[in-house]
């Protein structure tokens, strides 16, 4: 067995979560040490990172490259003009987003938390669903969802955002085993303290399992 891989990135399928299109390296690689994905713009003014500050328990530092093309970041309200060969650093907490300024601009974006050993938690397989889930499709996500954890069974992410979408269609016992199981997976308190607040599960908070659960 080889202990590498070669790809062309347009080898590797794009995935639409309703946002901003990416290319799932990380998992496409089996990569397991630090996330890292692919997004490349179609037309100028598209957008090709979502905005977001990775302020969240466990937000990462993110690093973006701009492979080709040329992009224009926003970090804190600044722009920031970004052609090929352009490196741009971002802390947790710094609010940040990124449109092309031309067609077929590519970022390659890598990312961890520091100080912590690396913890993929599915994101990229859940992302499909993230529009029906938005849409409020909850039985149709919890059905597609289940599919995905019993074909990936590793990911804490999966089984926690499952058991949203099982807690919102009102599968309450599907739900708390499935967030029991993405507690057991996790080696990061991320997603025991995203239960105490996150109103996807409030449909969940009167049942003695759950209160349980979260101590």
């Amino acid at each position: 067995m080889s202990g590498y891989t070669v790809v062309q990135i347009d080898e590797i399928d794009e995935i639409d979560d309703g946002r901003a299109p990416f290319r799932p390296v990380r998992h496409h690689l089996g990569i397991t040490a630090f996330g890292v994905n692919t997004w490349t713009a179609r037309e100028a003014g598209d957008r090709l990172i979502n905005e977001h500050d990775e302020n969240e328990p466990g937000g990462e530092e993110e690093l973006y490259v701009v492979l080709s093309g040329r992009a224009r970041f926003e970090l804190d309200g600044e722009s920031v003009d970004a052609p090929a060969g352009t490196l741009v650093f971002a802390k947790p907490g710094v609010k940040r987003t990124a449109f092309a300024e031309e067609p077929g601009t590519t970022l390659v974006a890598v990312g961890a938390t520091a100080g912590e050993a690396y913890e993929p938690f599915g994101w990229e397989l859940w992302a499909p669903l993230n529009a029906a889930f938005q849409a409020g499709n909850y039985d149709e996500v919890a059905d597609r969802g289940r599919e995905l954890i019993e074909a990936n069974p590793d990911y804490a992410g999966l089984f926690y955002n499952v058991a949203c979408a099982e807690s919102l269609a009102g599968r309450k016992a599907d739900a708390i085993a499935h967030l029991r199981r993405s507690l057991e997976l996790s080696r990061s308190p991320r997603f025991r303290e995203f239960a105490k607040e996150d109103s996807d599960l409030d449909p969940l908070r009167d049942e003695p399992e759950f209160r349980e659960l979260l101590g």
